[in-house]
């Protein structure tokens, strides 16, 4: 038996589609830049860009996508990484119209086998002095675990809750004519030398330089 969230999503999607489509043919998309441009290097964090597969592409639906590895290493000759990698996800839809829609980690993940040991909610200030608030996780899959922010960033707004995000687009699409919209997620694996705090202190930093970029990509 479906759970009661389950019908408010499809509800709230099934409003959507009949709003845009009163609504016209065209969403609004404000110009941005491809994902592709996002910084390469941030400090001592270098990275690397991991290819999505063609059938990953075909069920991420009609987006631009960036997935990268960021890892950080020492001063010096060595270039032995300093913490673990920070895997950074983005995935920006210009519009969500015809039942497109972002998919949301929680459904993803436990697909690929991760099992979620606890959820919440975080919230932390980068450093133009904007707040964020996400979604913060661990996650295991066997002897593994990582460490998980994800959010809606949605026309200036970050949203760490699925269901909201999917009420605010509703609310946007009779408002704006935009349903344009992004999951941003970000995941590191949590060290056997470091406990769970560790690797969310090193996604809050890594956050913290990340979020400034983001209008430039993300239309506010």
């Amino acid at each position: 038996m479906k759970s009661p969230q389950f019908w408010v999503v499809v509800l709230c999607l099934f409003a959507t589609l009949l709003v845009i489509h009163a609504r016209g043919d065209v969403d609004r998309v404000p110009p941005s830049a491809p994902l592709g441009e996002v910084p390469t290097n941030f400090g001592e964090w270098n990275s690397q860009d991991i290819p999505i597969s063609a059938e990953s592409l075909e069920i991420l639906g009609k987006g631009e996508f960036l997935n990268r590895v960021y890892t950080e290493s020492g001063a010096g000759p060595s270039t032995q990484p300093k913490v673990a990698p920070v895997q950074l996800f983005i995935a920006y839809f210009p519009t969500q119209r015809s039942g497109q829609s972002i998919h949301s980690p929680q459904n993803c993940l436990p697909g690929s086998g991760w099992t979620f040991l606890n959820s919440g909610v975080t919230s932390f200030t980068d450093r133009t002095g904007k707040t964020y608030r996400v979604g913060d996780y661990t996650i295991s899959n066997g002897r593994d675990k990582q460490e998980v922010l994800y959010w809606y960033q949605s026309h200036g707004r970050s949203i760490a809750n699925d269901y909201k995000a999917k009420l605010l687009m509703l609310t946007d699409a009779i408002r704006y004519g935009r349903t344009d919209a992004a999951l941003v997620r970000i995941i590191t694996t949590v060290g056997t030398s470091e406990g769970p705090a560790a690797a969310h202190e090193r996604l809050i930093g890594f956050a913290k330089n990340v979020t400034p970029l983001l209008p430039e990509y993300v239309p506010n």
